[in-house]
């Protein structure tokens, strides 16, 4: 992922990131069906961001 960071932005709180990253999970399982595969590209972002979440827990 892209590990830039604009000083001009806020950063967001925890659990604002959390509320984000569950609404953008729902909106992808209603959108894609579950024996549909995935791009190269996006399996490597959910992929990543697994592996982020599994480096804050």
């Amino acid at each position: 992922m892209d590990s830039r960071i604009n000083n001009d932005f806020e950063q967001i709180d925890h659990k604002t990131c959390v509320s984000i990253c569950d609404a953008v999970g729902e909106r992808l399982q209603q959108n894609l069906r579950p024996e549909t595969e995935l791009s190269p590209r996006l399996r490597e972002l959910v992929d990543e961001l697994r592996r982020r979440d599994n480096e804050l827990h």
